[in-house]
């Protein structure tokens, strides 16, 4: 059922449009993200769409024309937009448009068409609401879907069948979720029903496109809802076949071990709550992902994972190159918070010696906090005394080593004696020797024989030439 009623959008920009599309005779509508996230109360969007039925590359470029600083108007023309930028704002201009689809491909065949062929393309009832910006219907409402209804409802649903809409174009099966868990909203059964039935056409959706909507899941406030929708949907093992491994218990003469599929979500949860890091929680979300390979079981001590940390901080980068994310900076430091996630837990559990804290902060350098951050979030028990236990366990580790950092300067560790010095002092060219010197001086100030100090270091290096036979000159 199509509803009127006047909406009051006080955007001054909105204006000028309307008063543009007038001059030049066309309809324009603002549609899409920014009317839903204005009946939300989810704050001034930025990303503003405008459909113009006729050319919204002229409207665009007239409207440019009549404001300050006259911003420069990008055309796509194989798409029939143009874009510009105003104001903190980013205004999308586009025809109105009618979209057919090829079985094998989400690029549509488009032709003009008209506001209700626009609507009809939309994703979502809730996408597809639209104002009207001419002196004639200004502010007015065009909801032909009951989209403000299934805003009240926290539904998602389909303009058309979901059939056709998802088949069309799969991608909007991973935007489907990712709202849900964005809004915290209910995706409508017959939709779930048909992202269930349509899995495997997520296969011809590219990996970036698809990472994009697992960046927005995993940066939501609830994480979990997404990949619990992914797993129950059955699109989990198209994007990450390594989280679907975890899925499940199993038992072996009496002995269980935990889901680590749920308890990953959980993990991940915690984290969101704590840090709005992306990679820190990628890490969250992978910490666990080298136990599947690694599960063993033993008689005498039931289910083991050993080398988890390392097989999984490997399994990283195969991840994200087949994701085709970048091979980065980024992905060194997910990797390396995988292979140190144990690390503080075997700390918080024996008693903490200072030499198991200070490798901690020389492995995990500027990270130690972030490290510190992903442990924390990794406790998971129901069990309140337990909780309270590990936490407690975490701040001594936490007041351990901001003590060691004050006294021994580890972080960003560099050598108090340089390869250089060793072969000026002991008159070598560069060999085996020198780097098995510079080792014996790093470990000995780990392990706290020596101060992190030249002197001291100076010492210790003409007593370890001595052992190795070599004489200074």
């Amino acid at each position: 059922m199509e509803t009127h009623h006047k909406t009051a959008i006080e955007n001054p920009i909105f204006k000028v449009v309307g008063e543009t599309a007038d001059e030049l005779n066309v309809k324009a509508f603002v549609i899409g993200g920014y009317v839903r996230d204005y009946f939300l109360k989810r704050g001034i969007p930025k990303d503003i769409d405008i459909v113009a039925v006729g050319s919204g590359i002229a409207l665009a470029r007239k409207v440019a024309s009549k404001l300050k600083g006259r911003p420069e108007v990008k055309v796509f023309k194989n798409f029939g937009t143009a874009m510009l930028k105003h104001g903190g704002m980013e205004l999308e201009f586009v025809g109105a448009r009618k979209e057919s689809y090829q079985r094998d491909s989400r690029k549509p065949i488009i032709e003009n068409g008209t506001l209700e062929d626009d609507q009809n393309r939309r994703d979502f009832t809730i996408n597809a609401l639209a104002i009207g910006l001419n002196k004639s219907n200004y502010g007015e409402l065009l909801d032909p879907f009951n989209g403000i209804a299934d805003l009240n409802r926290k539904i998602i649903r389909t303009p058309l069948e979901p059939s056709i809409t998802y088949s069309d174009d799969p991608l909007r099966m991973m935007r489907a979720i990712r709202f849900a868990t964005q809004l915290d909203f209910e995706i409508e059964l017959k939709s779930l029903k048909a992202i269930t039935a349509l899995k495997d056409r997520l296969q011809i959706i590219s990996k970036e496109r698809i990472v994009d909507e697992v960046n927005k899941i995993i940066s939501s406030k609830k994480p979990s809802i997404g990949f619990s929708l992914m797993h129950k949907t059955g699109l989990l093992p198209y994007v990450f076949p390594e989280l679907r491994a975890l899925q499940g218990i199993e038992e072996v003469e009496g002995q269980r071990h935990k889901d680590n599929f749920w308890h990953t979500l959980e993990v991940v949860d915690n984290i969101a709550k704590t840090t709005d890091n992306l990679w820190l929680r990628w890490a969250a979300l992978l910490h666990d992902i080298g136990k599947a390979p690694t599960k063993r079981f033993h008689r005498k001590i039931g289910w083991t994972f050993h080398g988890h940390e390392f097989v999984g901080s490997k399994m990283v980068y195969k991840l994200f190159k087949r994701l085709k994310m970048p091979l980065n900076d980024k992905m060194k430091f997910v990797q390396k918070m995988v292979l140190l996630s144990s690390r503080p837990i075997i700390l918080s559990e024996d008693h903490v010696t200072d030499s198991a804290v200070r490798r901690l902060v020389f492995d995990a350098g500027d990270h130690v906090e972030d490290l510190m951050t992903l442990c924390e979030a990794d406790i998971t028990t129901k069990n309140p005394k337990k909780q309270r236990k590990y936490l407690n366990n975490f701040k001594l580790v936490r007041k351990k080593i901001q003590e060691v950092e004050e006294r021994d300067r580890i972080r960003n560790f560099q050598p108090p004696i340089s390869g250089g010095e060793i072969m000026e002092t002991f008159d070598l060219k560069p060999s085996k020797e020198i780097g098995m010197i510079k080792e014996a001086i790093k470990e000995a100030i780990l392990e706290g024989e020596i101060p992190n100090e030249h002197k001291a270091a100076h010492k210790f290096m003409l007593q370890k030439g001595k052992d190795l036979g070599l004489t200074p000159k």
